[in-house]
């Protein structure tokens, strides 16, 4: 019940992003590869980002 109202840090959200669109792209890739390689793609950005936000930390 203490974790109902807390808010997600900016690395919580770009965790949970990251981990939605690795998911999208391993279904996407399943059916169409060049629009899940796309995907596969951005979630290597946003890990970037991720990296970017520990480093900073």
């Amino acid at each position: 019940m203490a974790g109902l109202f807390s808010r997600k840090t900016p690395l919580q959200k770009l965790e949970a992003k990251h981990k939605k669109v690795l998911e999208d792209a391993f279904k996407t890739s399943q059916t169409n590869r060049s629009a899940g390689d796309t995907l596969y793609a951005q979630a290597n950005e946003i890990e970037k980002e991720i990296e970017k936000l520990k480093a900073d930390q």
